[in-house]
């Protein structure tokens, strides 16, 4: 069970500030950076099943390496870090090995891809912070040759994606820039040749992504102008390139690049195949829907995903009839003093979507089975972002606490699905969002405790009402026993925090009854036009997504604790939970 625990806070790092730190693999395994590890996520059993540990730095990009010949999951994932290292990591006996180290970056790794060349080699393409992109050849030897070295002088690539040309064995590298374009390199003797750069963003281009349709290649970029750019690549032949001359057919600009493959002069165009417009914020990650399997060969379902931080992903694609691009689902969040999503993935099947935000929270939409056209937040991992600090067990040992300097105090406890034998361990409770890091807790009853952060008061709380009934559902556990261990007639119903406050303010029965429109009218002062409340009153049977943890399961401070004159350092209480014992800096 402690392992358990460990390794559900060790993850909790979860996705970090970087669009390409999450990859959905066609096994149904997610892959998502940590501070130093790579963890394998399995949706459906709702557990880390691996953690592959090989970084001295942060992982900031993470990608699976797809096989476009076949269904099979995936025999190799990359990665990139703060190290300046990439990692190439291989399955072998049913467990992911460190298989080949790529060294030469300068400065960060912040994003990777990698192909499978045609005698099963691995093409890895990076781009980091020291203005640079690499291109990796990784052999079955172990070994990892660096083929091309490419400088953006001052600038930075802040995505890459890597194709084969359509009918050769040519790698393709799109690479998007903080000069508002779209770079386009061929590999030819083992070097990267530009082939052109693609305008039209307003702004730094976030993020880029090829999708294969069979005779064709889509590019759908993102941008910080809030707009997607989807690109279509095709081969160009003699009859083409001699109806260009006829000037009376009105037809979309195209560029025109050459490439040599086996001895022939291919010549390609791309073209601009639609504008996405729909989010009000930067847009930060775009992804096709993986391809499916059917007839004997994979078909690419024109399905693109999208995440902005105006909090919403968005789901594109043509209408049967007209072939426009239409949005066909929009999820988000709504509240919290969060920022919005910085990258997004797509399960194989697309019936679940997957984003991840700015302070680490991994957030999962299910596609409803009941309700057409409808989709539902699901179950994820969660937990802290940063280190934890200190950690307590409920005196009955059925919940932990841990405070963390990310300034916040979680709760986890175990949970069984309907269908599934195993109980897994999950927050289901964020009592304390603070606003200076939390150093140290103790447990002073089975729903209280006293936590100590880099300040000079201790801050006691006490579960409400409404954790005490979600607990019970969750656990298992009669109500009425545990509203009798609660120690107190009186719960209130929840907790939230004012505007500029610290203080976890308890909000009552009465304070959630809805005021008549007259009384709205007449404020007592200016503040009152303004509610402090935000908590609503959840019924959860299942652990809660993110936004509920963010304003909906805090506690109720009921009192402050003086005397240290410096930053709080340890905490400690007695066996019968009466006293505590506390030090400072």
């Amino acid at each position: 069970m402690a392992a358990s625990i460990i390794e559900t806070c060790h993850v909790a790092c979860s996705a970090n500030r970087t669009p390409n730190v999450v990859s959905w693999g066609r096994g149904g395994t997610i892959a998502f950076g940590t501070c130093n590890s790579v963890a394998l996520y399995d949706p459906q059993e709702r557990r880390v099943v691996a953690l592959l540990n090989g970084h001295k730095g942060r992982v900031n990009a993470v990608q699976w390496v797809h096989n476009n010949h076949n269904a099979a999951s995936e025999r190799h994932v990359v990665s990139g870090g703060s190290d300046n290292r990439i990692i190439l990591w291989e399955a072998q006996h049913g467990k992911f090995v460190q298989s080949v180290e790529c060294k030469g970056h300068t400065g960060p790794v912040s994003a990777v891809d990698a192909i499978y060349t045609e005698d099963s080699k691995v093409l890895v393409a990076s781009s980091s912070s020291d203005s640079t992109v690499r291109l990796w050849l990784c052999s079955d030897n172990k070994q990892a040759e660096c083929l091309h070295n490419v400088s953006f002088g001052s600038g930075f690539m802040m995505d890459v994606s890597l194709a084969l040309l359509p009918g050769t064995r040519v790698p393709i590298l799109a690479c998007g820039g903080d000069d508002s374009r779209v770079h386009l390199y061929v590999q030819e003797s083992g070097l990267l040749q530009k082939a052109m750069s693609l305008q039209g963003h307003e702004d730094w281009v976030r993020g880029v992504k090829w999708a294969f349709t069979g005779s064709e290649l889509l590019l759908a970029s993102c941008s910080q102008d809030s707009l997607i750019r989807v690109w279509r690549l095709c081969a160009k032949s003699a009859t083409d390139t001699s109806a260009e001359d006829d000037h009376t057919v009105i037809k979309m600009k195209e560029d025109v690049f050459e490439v040599k493959d086996r001895g022939m002069v291919l010549v390609f165009a791309v073209s601009l195949e639609t504008v996405l417009a729909g989010h009000e914020n930067w847009v930060y990650g775009v992804n096709w829907q993986p391809p499916v399997y059917k007839g004997g060969e994979l078909q690419q379902p024109l399905t693109l995903l999208s995440a902005s931080m105006d909090k919403t992903m968005i789901i594109w694609a043509p209408e049967e009839g007209s072939g426009v691009w239409v949005e066909q689902v929009r999820v988000g969040e709504v509240g919290g003093n969060t920022l919005g999503f910085y990258g997004c993935q797509m399960s194989p099947d697309g019936s679940m979507i997957l984003a991840h935000a700015f302070h680490g929270a991994l957030h999962l939409w299910c596609k409803d089975q009941d309700k057409e056209g409808e989709w539902k937040p699901g179950v994820v991992i969660s937990g802290h972002f940063n280190a934890v600090q200190d950690l307590s067990w409920d005196p009955e040992g059925q919940f932990i606490l841990s405070v963390g300097s990310d300034q916040t105090s979680r709760l986890f406890t175990t949970w069984r699905k309907q269908d599934s034998k195993q109980a897994t361990w999950h927050e289901i409770s964020r009592p304390q969002i603070h606003g200076y890091d939390l150093q140290c807790l103790a447990m002073v009853g089975r729903f209280q405790f006293v936590s100590g952060a880099d300040e000079k008061v201790l801050r006691v709380f006490q579960a409400p009402r409404n954790f005490v009934e979600n607990f019970a559902n969750i656990s298992g556990i009669s109500k009425e026993k545990l509203l009798q261990s609660s120690g107190s007639a009186i719960l209130p119903e929840g907790a939230s925090t004012p505007a500029l406050g610290l203080s976890n303010k308890a909000v009552f029965q009465g304070d959630l009854v809805p005021k008549a429109a007259k009384e709205e009218e007449q404020f007592s002062s200016i503040s009152d036009q303004y509610h402090e409340s935000y908590f609503h009153p959840l019924s959860l049977t299942e652990p809660p997504p993110e936004d509920d943890l963010l304003q909906n399961t805090l506690w109720p401070e009921v009192q402050k604790l003086y005397g240290h004159g410096f930053e709080m350092f340890c905490l400690a209480s007695d066996s019968t939970r009466a006293l505590v014992a506390s030090a400072c800096k």
